[in-house]
């Protein structure tokens, strides 16, 4: 079942040089349940697909489709609404309020939920025990690890249980064994079911996902558009 739908995207920039062709009518489904890489090189346009699926870049023409909703015939305040609903982020530098303790930073999506303290307290440390901190709560983000920090990056991008999760760049300030962990985890979350786009330039991580998605001057390189493609 396609859970996300991309329909001839383009994305056209007006810049001091004139009109600057960010992306040139991409189209593409993602199942639920998938974990995606978008891959290809710097100004390929892979970050700029990347916020119009997360609902905050309208495209110039095209339609982009989750969970039949055409997300961007929504007004800006139920844009909003559906990316508290729908959607996760987790980002190459971690973004995790220094002055907060690691489950302080995951409780910060719940703010709005409506949910009383004590939900949000349990909450928070469900996802902890989920990536594998459950024992540190209670420490800020400078007494932890750059890989515990991005476990806390991403328990907070999981704690409303999106259907989908984008990850850009996750990886980029971590090291290979934190990157290997890191990659782990977001298997075993994918395994459990939950839908995974992530952005990255490191080819080993195809072996984790189920298919690469190659962007090249704005366009799918369809020469390298399928399963894990060996690079």
């Amino acid at each position: 079942m396609s859970l996300i739908k991309v329909q001839d995207v383009k994305k056209i920039y007006n810049g001091g040089e004139g009109e600057v062709t960010a992306l040139g009518g991409v189209s593409f489904t993602v199942n639920e349940g998938e974990f995606v890489a978008l891959m290809g090189p710097s100004g390929s346009g892979k970050s700029t697909l990347l916020t119009m699926l997360g609902a905050m870049n309208p495209p110039t023409s095209g339609n982009v489709i989750v969970d039949d909703i055409e997300i961007y015939n929504l007004t800006s305040e139920k844009r909003a609404d559906f990316r508290i609903e729908y959607l996760g982020f987790v980002f190459q530098q971690f973004q995790l309020i220094p002055y907060l303790t690691a489950a302080e930073n995951i409780m910060l999506p719940l703010a709005i939920t409506g949910k009383s303290n004590r939900e949000q307290v349990q909450m928070a440390q469900n996802v902890l025990n989920k990536v594998g901190l459950g024992e540190k709560g209670n420490r800020l983000p400078n007494q932890l690890s750059g890989g515990e920090q991005e476990r806390v990056a991403i328990a907070r991008a999981i704690v409303n249980e999106p259907p989908i999760l984008f990850a850009d760049e996750p990886t980029g300030a971590l090291d290979s064994k934190n990157s290997e962990e890191i990659m782990n985890l977001f298997k075993h979350l994918n395994k459990e079911g939950q839908t995974i786009i992530m952005v990255t330039h490191n080819p080993e991580f195809l072996s984790y996902v189920d298919r690469g998605i190659f962007i090249k001057d704005g366009m799918l390189d369809e020469s390298r558009h399928s399963k894990k493609i060996a690079v």
